[in-house]
Order: structure tokens, then sequence, then C-alpha cells
């Protein structure tokens, strides 16, 4: 190397040539085997083979929901056919407390409604807070499609469905409002985890009402294009106005039909703190398989709210482009549905953090 006043110039021997082409080479081979390591440790014990169609949801309900979703995958239906018309099971279903209809009111005795749909092109709607209409997530499916918007909210949602032919409907059921009004004698607000699983909480959690959450639902149809779908009543006897994850997009729900597909499950306040379905997509891009795309989002609401996470539930669950699934939450109990041909009503337990 010689210099000249301010300027520096570096001569290249062939020998610092070839030191540093083995260099790059060896650096190159090695990064290449790290991936391949990643990719491994990753892959989970299922197969990498494609597998579709396949529709997966969360919680023992999800099972109907998904039956019917089946029955327009097997038949060469769209992914977004399907969510849409396997929740709206879950949505119609009285005696399901967390969604649609038959869901518990906020504390002011009110039933509102959130869901959100995404295809595989990336569009998406939802609704939040919306009064008097059984079935938010065809409202939402609405926003995406006849809307430059991507959420409505409130009386906006409602003027909305209205006007494209929705009914009105009262969505306070006896059994909810009679809850709603013992739950006004004392007011304390403590939802219970995993209400959803009645064979986990029959024994755990005897005469136990009050409740949370949501049914969130993935396909991926004989094309291979993914879609997604959302829907809840919310927290029971939640503040007027209170919207949880379920409805926003990245939070309660995100689809990349490059990659895959998340949906959560839970208290949403911690999902919406860390955007945990885009986290777990994100994450799947990086190589992580479904399930451990779902821990390390877990693992990211332990790390950032170590002393709220201990006492709720959070759950995810992820199906990437090849069919592969996997789910992961704080606490024992959460499960969810699969339904892929010859294997249509399987339940399985999700993995757990706390132990």
């Amino acid at each position: 190397m010689r210099v000249y006043g301010k300027f520096c110039i570096i001569a290249w021997s062939n020998q610092d040539k070839m030191n540093t082409r083995r260099r790059f080479i060896k650096q190159s081979i090695i990064g290449a085997a790290s991936i391949g390591a990643i990719g491994e440790l990753s892959a989970g014990a299922k197969s990498t083979k494609m597998t579709k169609p396949i529709v997966i949801s969360t919680w023992d309900f999800g099972v109907a929901a998904n039956q019917d979703a089946w029955g327009i995958l097997k038949s060469g239906g769209k992914a977004l056919d399907a969510v849409e018309r396997g929740v709206m099971v879950a949505e119609a279903d009285l005696s399901n407390t967390t969604v649609g209809k038959g869901g518990y009111p906020d504390r002011d005795g009110h039933v509102t409604l959130d869901a959100c749909i995404m295809d595989s092109e990336g569009n998406c709607g939802s609704v939040a807070a919306m009064e008097h209409i059984a079935h938010p997530i065809q409202v939402a499916r609405l926003v995406m499609e006849k809307t430059p918007h991507v959420m409505l909210v409130g009386e906006g949602a409602l003027q909305f469905a209205l006007e494209n032919g929705f009914k009105r409907d009262n969505l306070l059921t006896p059994p909810a409002e009679k809850a709603w009004k013992e739950w006004l004698k004392g007011k304390k607000y403590a939802p219970v985890m995993n209400i959803e699983n009645q064979s986990f909480n029959k024994e755990r959690l005897p005469g136990n009402k009050y409740n949370h959450d949501t049914i969130g639902m993935l396909a991926l149809d004989a094309s291979g294009n993914l879609s997604g779908a959302c829907t809840t009543s919310g927290m029971a006897f939640k503040m007027h106005g209170r919207v949880g994850d379920s409805p926003i997009i990245g939070a309660g729900l995100y689809v990349d039909n490059e990659i895959g597909a998340a949906t959560s499950t839970g208290v949403g306040e911690e999902v919406m703190r860390t955007v945990g379905s885009f986290l777990v997509v994100e994450l799947m891009r990086q190589g992580y398989s479904p399930r451990d795309a779902c821990r390390e989002a877990v693992e990211r609401i332990v790390k950032k709210k170590p002393d709220i996470a201990k006492d709720i539930q959070v759950g995810f669950l992820a199906l990437n482009k090849n069919g592969e699934y996997g789910s992961f939450a704080l606490q024992e109990g959460f499960t969810f549905a699969v339904c892929e041909a010859g294997n249509q009503e399987q339940v399985i337990k999700g993995e757990h953090y706390y132990k």
C-alpha cells in the first residue's frame, strides 16, 4: 500500500486475491450449511409434501365450522369462500358465547361483533364494534369487495350492512342477558382462560359462564391459494367500544400467499402489541416451521409482558404454503381442529409455554 497525500492506493497481489477468494468460498459454505440446519430444525415431523386442500381453525368448535368449509374445498372451491362459510357456523351457533349472536354483551349490555377476512391476493376487509348484524364476517367481505377501505366500525359498519341488504337483529339472547345481569351484581371483570375448550374446563372450571374469544380459520384450496377469516363477540362484559385483535389485519389474522397464513386467539391486547399473526408469517418467511413460528410469537409476548403473560391465554395457529400446520399457546388448554382428505374431524391439543 502506498500513500500519496490524502489518497491511498492499495495494490493487491495474486496471493491476496487467492486468500480473499478462499475466505469468501468458506464463508459461503458455512452460511449455506447454517441455513440448511435452520430449515431442518424447523421442519418438524410433518412431511414437506404439499397437502391440499386443507382447513384448520381454533378451538374444539372449529370441527363443525371446518365441515362446512370442507364442503367447498373438496369440490374445488376457493379458500376465501370456504373460510367465510366455515366461520358462519360458529356465528350462528347460539350455544357459542364467544362468537356471533350467542356472544355475551359488553358491560352496558350491548353485543358488539368484530370480524375480518383476507384472501390470497392481499385483499382484506373488517368490521369492529358492530351491533345488530348476526354475521359480521359477511359484512367484512363486502367491505373488502365493495369499498376502497379495509375497516368500518360501529354505526358506520351497521349503516353499510343495512344498505347492502342485511337485516337488523337483536343479538342479546336470553341466556346472554341473564349472564350479564348476574355479572352486574359484582361487576368484576376476570376473563377465564380456555373457556372455549369445554372438555378442558369440564373438571377445572365447573359452573364457569364468563369468557372471551374468537374463531380463526385458515384454508389452502386445491389451486394452492390461501385465505383466512376471524370473528368474535370479544371479551364478555368488556368496556363499551373495546376492540381486540380479531378484526385487526396483522394482529388477529394475516395471509401471505407466497408463505402462509396465521391467526390468533385469546386476550387480544397482547396480540396487538406484538402484531402477532403478521409476526408468525414473517417468521415462516425466514424458514421457521408453523409450530416454531407460533412458539416464537408466544415467547415475544412473554418477553414484553411477563407479569401479564402468566395469567392470560394467547394461542397462535399457522398454515404454510405446503399445507403444514402448527400452533403454540401461553397456557395449557388450547386446541385446534384440522380437516383434510382422509382425516376430517381431528382435534389437536396445542403445545404451550407455561407448564
